[in-house]
């Protein structure tokens, strides 16, 4: 086999291994927020059951996780989320958190803005659906994703830290395994 040949196959492989890599931290961030935004829309058929209204939308909190899990990898994939990373854990868990919220939100007024031109031809009609929801309810979605990203970043945090092959050891295998567990 040539060096050239050689060459090939490394970086074939090295591109299998990464989006291979991609696409389980996508899948396991999803799960994580369809998880968490699955259980506030519960939350919310169960308030809005009290008083009689029906609340059936349950398939949003998956659109809205595999959304979010998305906006998280292409947001990674720029690297501006890595400014804290040298200081205490909790800087860039609370930085990431927010960052992340926010990048969530401004994702959420360009989605409706282009789904505004889509449907009338005009990027205005799209905000004034935003709108519609009110602040409060903008405001109170991003709060909640930001709370639900700081758990979320605080073990992908300690995992970059310590290893992820480690944290997953001391989650799911045991303290004894742990010590045997390499990066």
């Amino acid at each position: 086999m040539s060096a050239r040949t050689s060459l090939s196959s490394t970086r074939t492989s090295t591109l299998r291994q990464r989006v291979v890599e991609e696409l389980r931290v996508f899948w396991l961030t999803a799960l994580y927020l369809w998880i968490f935004l699955g259980s506030f829309t519960i939350y919310r058929r169960l308030v809005l059951a009290e008083t009689g209204v029906t609340y059936l939308h349950y398939g949003i909190a998956l659109i809205e996780a595999l959304v979010v899990a998305k906006v998280i990898l292409v947001g990674r994939m720029f690297g501006f989320s890595r400014r804290f990373e040298q200081q205490p854990l909790i800087v860039p868990v609370v930085y990431k958190s927010i960052l992340f919220g926010v990048l969530v939100m401004l994702f959420g007024i360009l989605e409706h803005v282009i789904e505004g031109m889509l449907r009338s031809h005009s990027g205005l009609s799209g905000l004034r659906d935003l709108a519609s929801l009110g602040f409060d309810e903008l405001s109170a979605r991003v709060l909640m994703l930001i709370i639900a990203f700081l758990p979320f970043f605080a073990f992908y945090e300690i995992g970059r830290v310590i290893g992820m092959k480690k944290l997953a050891a001391m989650f799911f295998q045991g303290f004894s395994s742990v010590s045997d567990t390499r990066d």
